[in-house]
């Protein structure tokens, strides 16, 4: 199957409203290729020669310095990374490796450049895009400036719990090196807040996460919809 002909990619927001001939002519050069657990593809400091479209697996987005690493996000199909540094023709700012076994489809930057001088319902769809990525930046901003490490992690769980269905316990889409980073958390840390939250009704048995008493853990965690609520 060629790049172009995958559904999944011709149907996410970002292309869906470009025109036949624009996509085509984007996807000319573009490559699909499956990548092993735990590979770097991009550094940051280097210039940004793809955009890359996450078909299958799981991506982590992470900064290091002055010998510090965090995680700054996690991709997951079908996710686009990194959109801003591509059409800036930017150096990366944030390096990327898998995070389990992942086809990815690596799109020409150049290709991206044209595409957005050339086809305007793109270049609107580009910056619905950003938009929608800089308000999660703030928010993420927001939970780590406003909250102590104990509700950081209590709103997660509470979001994880939504996202699973609510039905009283979640499994951790993570594992928990990778959540206390998310957080802004060493594991010491994290494993600690774990604790803290024992009264509160949550029990952990590995990356299986019991909820026994929601009202508590929500009246902590006091989530709010300007950091906690996707919509807004």
């Amino acid at each position: 199957m060629r790049p172009s002909d995958l559904p999944e990619v011709r149907d996410l927001r970002l292309f869906s409203t470009m025109s036949d001939a624009n996509f085509a002519s984007m996807m000319q050069a573009a490559y699909l290729q499956t990548f092993p657990n735990q590979l770097d593809l991009i550094t940051e400091g280097d210039p940004a020669d793809f955009l890359y479209v996450v078909i299958e697996g799981c991506v982590e987005l992470y900064a290091q310095s002055n010998g510090r690493s965090a995680t700054m996000g996690i991709v997951r199909p079908v996710g686009t990374f990194i959109l801003a540094a591509v059409l800036k023709d930017a150096v990366y700012l944030m390096s990327a490796r898998t995070c389990d076994k992942s086809k990815i489809l690596l799109i020409p930057a150049e290709n991206v450049r044209s595409a957005f001088e050339n086809d305007a319902a793109f270049a609107r769809a580009i910056i619905v895009e950003l938009a929608s990525c800089y308000r999660g930046v703030v928010k993420e901003h927001k939970g780590l400036k406003l909250r102590s490490a104990v509700e950081r992690l209590a709103n997660r769980l509470l979001r994880y719990h939504d996202d699973q269905g609510a039905k009283g316990q979640l499994e951790l889409p993570h594992d928990k090196r990778r959540l206390a980073s998310m957080l802004a958390m060493t594991p010491e840390n994290l494993s600690r807040a774990f604790k803290t939250l024992k009264p509160y009704g949550v029990e952990v048995d590995g990356g299986t996460i019991h909820l026994k008493d929601i009202p508590a853990l929500t009246k902590l965690a006091k989530p709010n919809p300007l950091i906690d609520d996707r919509a807004t």
